[in-house]
């Protein structure tokens, strides 16, 4: 007991030397360990107590996560809100998610593209429906747009590379804008995931996940206007961008529901069966197999209007200072 009580006095910041400090510490955190079993055994136990004498467990303590322990935001949407469902339904992207236009979406890169910039489009291509890959070459942004909005296209994607790697994506909603430039990073094609299923034709299912501000539900309304709003759920396709922490993961997925069986219920089904009772039923699972592309995304600025560098009226920039906590966000 003496020398447990001497090793959780000890700090092994203020020891000098380095194996004892090593030492020390594997000690401390070993104690920790320790403590740690010992209270989930504990309220496992009090759990089973109160199972068996007919009463309520006691609660589980919900664990501190950067998540729930986020800084007040004013501009967090609530269920509640008509002003709020009045301002969407007379927005720029309304008229296609009502369904009353067909979503036409035009990819380009910058002007001195790399190799990756191509394969990374030709997965974009199969990824969203009714999209079309038009050559930059040296041509100017606002020419394509004049080209674009001539053309009935409901949206513009940019593909910025630099020395060799994916850097940026700029999402511009067309005819009115708005802008949306991102940070891309992370990038996985196709080829390089292991196991990968190859996409169909079948137009995909969108799940939006976790934008919660009123800037977030307008990133993703934006994201929203370059899919269809009537998936076909025979291709089994899902298409998801999770916002976590301000970073949005995209992902690319097939899906198949299986039915499973478990070594219990099989041992209970040849029980019944010896006995003539009916067996149950198996249990459904669903499995995935992704596609690919796999990458990560971070709002850098959203501008009114089309892109435009030099007159350009920004509803929102991402600045350095904004990052003072990490309990902070803003989608």
């Amino acid at each position: 007991m003496g020398e447990e009580k001497k090793n959780r006095d000890l700090v092994p910041s203020m020891i000098k030397n380095k194996e004892k400090r090593a030492e020390v510490h594997a000690n401390l955190k070993n104690q920790k360990k320790l403590e740690k079993r010992k209270r989930a055994k504990a309220r496992d136990a009090a759990e089973k107590q109160a199972l068996e004498l007919g009463e309520e467990p006691p609660p589980r303590k919900t664990p501190r996560t950067i998540e729930n322990t986020r800084e007040v935001d004013e501009t967090v949407c609530k269920p509640d809100d008509e002003e709020l469902f009045a301002g969407n339904d007379a927005d720029e992207f309304s008229s296609i998610i009502k369904r009353d236009i067909v979503p036409k979406v035009l990819i380009t890169t910058c002007r001195f593209n790399s190799s990756i910039g191509p394969d990374f489009i030709s997965e974009l291509l199969s990824v969203i429906p009714n999209a079309h890959y038009y050559k930059r070459g040296t041509n100017d942004l606002k020419k394509i747009i004049e080209y674009a909005n001539a053309r009935d296209f409901t949206s513009l994607i940019v593909v910025h590379t630099s020395r060799r790697k994916l850097d940026g994506l700029l999402i511009i909603g067309l005819p009115e804008g708005p802008t949306a430039h991102f940070k891309i990073s992370n990038v996985v094609l196709r080829k390089d995931i292991k196991n990968h299923g190859n996409p169909t034709g079948h137009e995909p299912e969108l799940v939006l996940t976790n934008f919660t501000t009123r800037l977030g539900l307008r990133i993703g309304r934006l994201i929203q206007t370059l899919f269809p709003q009537d998936p076909n759920f025979r291709g089994r396709r899902v298409v998801t961008f999770h916002n976590q922490r301000d970073f949005i993961f995209f992902r690319h997925h097939r899906y198949i529901f299986e039915g499973k069986e478990n070594k219990k219920e099989v041992d209970s089904k040849t029980k019944s069966k010896d006995k003539g009772e009916k067996a149950s039923q198996p249990k459904v699972v669903a499995r995935l197999q992704e596609c690919g592309p796999r990458f990560t995304m971070k709002l850098i600025s959203l501008q009114h209007g089309t892109f435009d560098t030099k007159g350009g009226e920004y509803e929102w920039v991402h600045k350095p200072e904004m990052d003072t906590s990490r309990r902070r966000f803003f989608l």
